[in-house]
């Protein structure tokens, strides 16, 4: 059950130990944590120490403690040993330990983290860590390593990452809310008469108007249903551009009265196509958890 996670970033071993071992640089890619403080120097063994905070929102934050040791196994392989923990009651993690590992290979580093660690809370903490709080871990692990990646690849800014991410995300739940609610409610659930008055002014002959609606309804639900799954294609952004485009175009020429009631559909369209174009603006360089590998075999799987 220990968190997996691997990249490799186009760029020399030294720039991504720089990146990964300034606390100043490593709190600005990294999701887990919001804030990280080095105690002092390093003592003799090589061993630092250091506190960290994770901001909760709302004036929560979470702080914890740590040690780590780097060392060099060869010219072309760094590791760096970690131990952390946190005594503050709201963490769910009490202590655990992990390594990072750094290796050259083809002009690119293979930068990659293994950890574990123990629970506070007895059973139902276990639980939670199990179902839900692992499962977020693992994920913001390998999203803040694209991040990293983007960062020193394309010089894409953590916070600039952030920011795209988030508007990406909002357009993506806005479109699938959008074309599932306009699927079920008033084509499925209840076939509206405005639904069905389009089809008909649209020269429709009143037998196919009903059935139309019902078909128009389940492909909403459908495309809906796989928004959030293909949103990082350009095809489902642009395929609402075009729909929104000609339905705009067919309710003025063929029931422009509608234009002029308060929630009509001209507006909607409109709305809705906007939200295909910030879609469509946001996905360069889109940070993405999906790219890291997240289990050891699957590399060693690899021929």
């Amino acid at each position: 059950m220990s968190i997996y996670v691997e990249t490799s970033i186009q760029t020399s071993l030294d720039e991504v130990w720089r990146h990964t071992q300034t606390p100043e640089l490593h709190e600005r890619w990294d999701l887990r944590f919001s804030q990280i403080d080095y105690l002092g120097p390093a003592d003799e063994s090589g061993l630092q120490r250091f506190r960290y905070a994770t901001r909760l929102g709302f004036g929560l934050a979470i702080e914890g403690w740590g040690e780590t040791v780097g060392e060099m196994t060869s010219e072309c392989s760094r590791t760096s040993a970690l131990r952390f923990g946190s005594e503050d009651p709201l963490s769910l993690i009490r202590d655990g330990s992990g390594y990072w590992k750094y290796e050259e290979a083809a002009g690119a580093v293979r930068f990659l983290t293994a950890y574990d660690y123990q629970v506070r809370g007895g059973l139902l903490g276990r639980l939670l860590d199990r179902i839900l709080f692992r499962p977020v871990m693992g994920w913001a692990t390998a999203w803040s390593f694209d991040r990293l990646r983007l960062w020193i690849e394309s010089s894409v800014d953590p916070a600039e990452s952030a920011r795209r991410a988030i508007t990406h995300a909002t357009a993506t739940s806005a479109l699938t809310f959008t074309w599932i609610w306009h699927g079920v409610v008033p084509k499925l659930l209840w076939l509206h008469q405005d639904e069905l008055a389009m089809l008909l002014e649209a020269g429709v002959n009143e037998q196919s108007a009903a059935s139309g609606v019902r078909l128009a309804g389940v492909v909403e639900l459908l495309f809906g249903l796989a928004f959030p799954f293909v949103s990082r294609s350009r095809w489902p952004w642009i395929t609402t551009l075009l729909l929104m485009s000609a339905a705009t175009v067919g309710v003025v020429v063929n029931s422009a009265h509608r234009a002029f009631h308060a929630f009509n559909p001209i507006t909607l369209n409109v709305a809705v196509a906007a939200l295909a174009v910030v879609g469509l603006l946001t996905l360069g360089n889109l940070p993405s958890a999906t790219r890291c590998i997240r289990k050891p075999e699957v590399r060693k799987a690899k021929p």
